[in-house]
């Protein structure tokens, strides 16, 4: 009998850490630190083997949203970078910072439709909102980066550091407010800041009866005449729409470093990203490379008739790729 109670609680222990899933588990080093009494979580990949292996750092600023880092079903993980980053691990150990008051790692089915973390009420939880703000991501990047790179294996002979979408404002300011940076790559960044993006969305749904650009640009006014309300009953708060609304070109063309600037044709920033390569050129400014990927949206998915993504082309691979290759040249 005895025996039979040592083997049940054995499944039973085994059950339940199996239900216990960890990075470790997918792949990843979890690293934490501490920024303004802020638990940070990061999340380190590194080409299997060479994890001590000193390697330059590559952050990635991932975009908008209260989403996991690591997020499963009983399928298995969803991705954490939205490329395959094991071409980049042959140089570079990759990184990833958590959204902040966030879990690290959830199932699925634990959050909403589209994967991001709510309260019981549906919403994001208010620590969350009250840092997300261009400022706090710029700053707790910067003091990440101080930190990883006191670690034995992070090698101090160059500092890449990309952001799409929300991420790449985040990576242009970083870039031009930490010298050590030694790359920058910008993707699906709007170059003349979020409102624009905001406003040239509900321009294509809007119709004479249904003004809905208009209506953003109203609310704008609203914005710039208190920029640091921090007010988050309805969402994101003023504070942070008028920083991610400041155009990232004000840090951009202030670099000196190599800028990789990536977008699809199809994305609603696409016409500033276009405007930011003629006016480079213009300025002949020889530091900026500029690649469009054409006909694909915000995500690099190709559109189809109808006008929607085609999620059966995955073109993720094929833009890390062009990074590597980019990167390889400097």
């Amino acid at each position: 009998m005895k025996s039979l109670i040592l083997l049940a609680f054995f499944f039973l222990s085994t059950s339940l850490f199996g239900q216990n899933k960890r990075p470790e588990d997918y792949g990843f080093r979890h690293l934490q630190t501490i920024y303004k009494d802020d638990t940070v979580d990061i999340l380190i990949k590194s080409k299997k083997g060479e994890e001590k292996k000193p390697k330059p750092l590559f952050l990635f600023c991932q975009g908008s949203l209260p989403q996991p880092l690591i997020k499963y079903d009983e399928q298995g993980m969803y991705g954490v970078f939205p490329f395959n980053p094991d071409s980049l691990t042959n140089h570079y150990h990759l990184a990833i910072i958590s959204k902040p008051f966030t879990p690290l790692i959830a199932d699925k089915k634990s959050l909403a439709e589209d994967f991001t973390y709510v309260d019981s009420t549906g919403k994001f939880s208010k620590k969350y909102l009250e840092r997300n703000l261009l400022d706090y991501y710029v700053n707790r990047n910067i003091y990440v980066i101080t930190f990883l790179q006191r670690q034995p294996w992070i090698s101090k002979s160059k500092l890449i550091v990309a952001g799409h979408s929300e991420g790449s404002t985040v990576a242009a300011k970083l870039a031009l407010s930490f010298p050590k940076v030694t790359e920058l790559i910008y993707s699906g960044g709007n170059p003349l800041g979020r409102i624009l993006t905001i406003v040239e969305r509900q321009r294509a749904n809007e119709t004479d009866t249904t003004k809905y650009a208009e209506d953003v640009i109203k609310n704008w006014e609203n914005i710039v005449a208190e920029p640091t309300n921090t007010d988050a009953s309805n969402g994101d708060t003023y504070k942070a729409t008028y920083e991610f609304s400041i155009p990232p070109i004000q840090y951009l063309q202030r670099l000196k470093i190599p800028v990789l600037v990536c977008y699809g044709t199809k994305d609603y920033s696409s016409p500033f990203n276009d405007y930011l390569r003629i006016e480079m050129i213009r300025q002949k400014r020889k530091n900026f490379t500029f690649k469009a990927y054409v006909g694909t949206e915000h995500n690099y998915f190709p559109l189809k008739a109808n006008g929607e993504p085609n999620y059966d082309i995955f073109n993720w691979d094929k833009v890390s790729n062009d990074w590597k290759e980019w990167l390889m040249r400097q």
